[in-house]
């Protein structure tokens, strides 16, 4: 994928759909590197902004963004945020019918969706696994990462399976988010989702 340096886009972007002028100085690094494609640890506090640390990014660039989240609260916030800002977006988890999950996936395989919300469980899912590989996938984003590690106060088994994501996109760059992680725990999450020499900020 060619990497974007677009700078000015990204702050277009930014007053546009959220109103500010400039990036915090903990974002600007972030969002440069996923605009770079290059794989990102970032560990910042809760109110610090981490969503748009890779929300601007998914607007920048062409293609589908995968959010993976463990808590179908925050995707649906999330989610509902970006569809009042006329911002294509989508969640995929357990409350849909079969009715909203169709419409949802005719949805993505249409690239009418610029960000999909996912649980990590999903990953078990042959269907949805194969129909992911056949989309445009600009970036994945890991979304409270310390759930990946044995050390991580909120440890989901399911995470685990995340681990396959460099493999199967092997040209995204990954982004995993989280607001507290102590040493052992951010080494969990370099070995489990295999970053390639990721920036930590």
């Amino acid at each position: 994928m060619e990497a974007i340096n677009s700078r000015d886009r990204a702050l277009q972007l930014l007053q546009t759909y959220f109103g500010y002028t400039s990036f915090r100085p903990a974002q600007e690094a972030p969002v440069a590197s996923l605009l770079q494609n290059e794989d990102v640890v970032a560990i910042m506090p809760t109110g610090a902004g981490k969503s748009i640390c890779f929300q601007i990014p998914a607007l920048c660039k062409s293609g589908l963004t995968v959010v993976f989240s463990p808590l179908i609260s925050l995707m649906k916030d999330q989610v509902d945020g970006l569809v009042d800002q006329n911002i294509p977006a989508a969640l995929i988890n357990s409350t849909l019918t079969q009715t909203e999950f169709n419409k949802t996936m005719y949805d993505v395989r249409s690239g009418n969706i610029k960000l999909l919300y996912i649980a990590p469980e999903r990953l078990g899912s042959n269907f949805f696994c194969n129909v992911l590989r056949s989309m445009p996938i600009s970036q994945v984003i890991v979304d409270e990462a310390h759930c990946i590690s044995q050390w991580g106060h909120d440890f989901r088994p399911e995470y685990t399976q995340l681990g396959g994501l460099k493999a199967a996109f092997p040209n995204a760059p990954i982004m995993a988010l989280t607001a507290t992680a102590d040493y052992a725990t951010r080494q969990d999450i370099l070995t489990h989702l295999k970053l390639d020499h990721p920036h930590k900020y």
